[in-house]
């Protein structure tokens, strides 16, 4: 598949007239039905008039190229973070929706737990020791309080990550400190989790976020990173003439 016609049959064809003479007309052509403009995305000439004109350093960025792949990793990340935080806000209506049957369940896990007993002690399974069951024991006689403050941090967290993940997919500069900052404030706690149980997950996801962390910092150049903000908007600059050049090639 070429995703730059794919873009293009999407979104339309990214047309620009440079002002510099030998660009623009290296970019325009003559044909019987009139006037026709190279697309700065997919190459090809699309007749009529161009979507902007002015400098070849002010010619857009063009999702292809560098810019095509930075976009499908944000988004990429923006899609992990709105999948996390509608799983996380899931888990919150959960507890509060338990928290308001909080004595039935109480009742019924009480009740059921001796009938499990006679099938536990015919396959050797120490239910009273069981993991399992000491964490299901532990959340169902949880105060009442404890469960609010619970869900309450569910919901926080849940929100946080759709944030990001709105400003990742929009490709928003602030969407790009805010993951930043909310990812790197949440590392710590999944080391702390790594220290008492070590699993595939855990350090997948360990990995991830602080793959993610770096590549955006360095690669948006945030908090003075090669040379900062200046330093980006100048690359972005040089981006645009760069597409220009190409396509006048």
């Amino acid at each position: 598949m070429d995703w730059n016609l794919r873009a293009c049959g999407r979104r339309g064809h990214e047309t620009y007239a440079p002002t510099e003479p030998e660009l623009r007309e290296r970019l325009h052509a003559e044909t019987p039905i009139g006037a026709a403009w190279r697309c700065l995305r997919c190459g090809d000439f699309v007749v009529g008039e161009p979507k902007a004109e002015g400098p070849a350093s002010d010619a857009p960025i063009v999702l292809r190229g560098r810019a095509l792949r930075d976009t499908v990793i944000l988004r990429l990340l923006a899609v992990e973070r709105f999948a996390k935080g509608l799983l996380v806000l899931l888990a919150a209506y959960g507890v509060i929706r338990f928290r308001s049957h909080q004595d039935a369940v109480q009742r019924a896990f009480h009740e059921d737990l001796p009938l499990l007993q006679p099938i536990s002690q015919k396959i050797n399974y120490n239910l009273e020791d069981s993991s399992i069951v000491h964490t299901l024991r532990t959340v169902i006689e949880a105060q009442s309080k404890w469960l609010l403050w619970i869900a309450l941090g569910l919901i926080l967290y849940g929100v946080l990550q759709l944030i990001e993940g709105t400003g990742l997919w929009l490709l928003k500069r602030w969407g790009e400190y805010f993951a930043v900052v909310a990812t790197s404030l949440f590392i710590p706690i999944e080391i702390y989790e790594l220290t008492e149980r070590v699993t595939w997950v855990r350090i997948g996801a360990l990995l991830i976020n602080i793959a993610a962390v770096v590549y955006i910092l360095l690669s948006k150049r945030l908090f003075g990173l090669r040379g900062g903000k200046a330093a980006y908007e100048a690359e972005r600059h040089e981006s645009s003439l760069l597409e220009v050049e190409q396509a006048a090639a």
